[in-house]
Parts: C-alpha cells; structure tokens; sequence
C-alpha cells in the first residue's frame, strides 16, 4: 500500500514540476513575442496611421512613418 502512494505522490511532484516550468515559460516569452508576423505588421500599420493622422495626414512621407512606427513597435516587444 506504502508503495503504490508514493508513486502517486512522484507522479504530482512531477507533474506539478513540469507544469510550473511550462507556465513560467510562457510567462517570459509571451510578454515579449508579438506572434505572426500578421501581428506585427498590424501594429506597424496602425501606430503609422496614428503618426501621420497627428500631423493632420498633410507632409511627411508615408515611408519613413512607417519606419518610425516598425522601430517603435520593435523597440517595444523585442
């Protein structure tokens, strides 16, 4: 009987073991990943809307507001 609840206990111990070096994993990764590339690209896009839209869509150049929006984003998330 000793026998068959220390095995069980070893699977738990091993099973929480792993579980917890799973979640901590993801908790280091996740925050600083942005996904697919569709993600990204997403955020590059939008934050380069918002510049140009801040300086009332007249001047600049949609080229280097996207520049500025792909450093920013990378910037944040890498």
């Amino acid at each position: 009987m000793s026998r068959i609840s220390t095995g069980a206990s070893r699977q738990k111990v091993s099973g929480a073991s792993s579980v917890k070096a799973a979640a901590s994993k993801k908790k280091t990764d996740y925050p600083h990943k942005l996904g697919d590339g569709a993600d990204r690209y997403q955020m590059i896009a939008t934050a380069a809307y918002y510049r140009a839209e801040h300086r009332g869509f007249s001047g600049g150049n949609p080229v280097d507001d996207w520049l500025a929006a792909e450093a920013e984003i990378d910037r944040l998330y890498h």
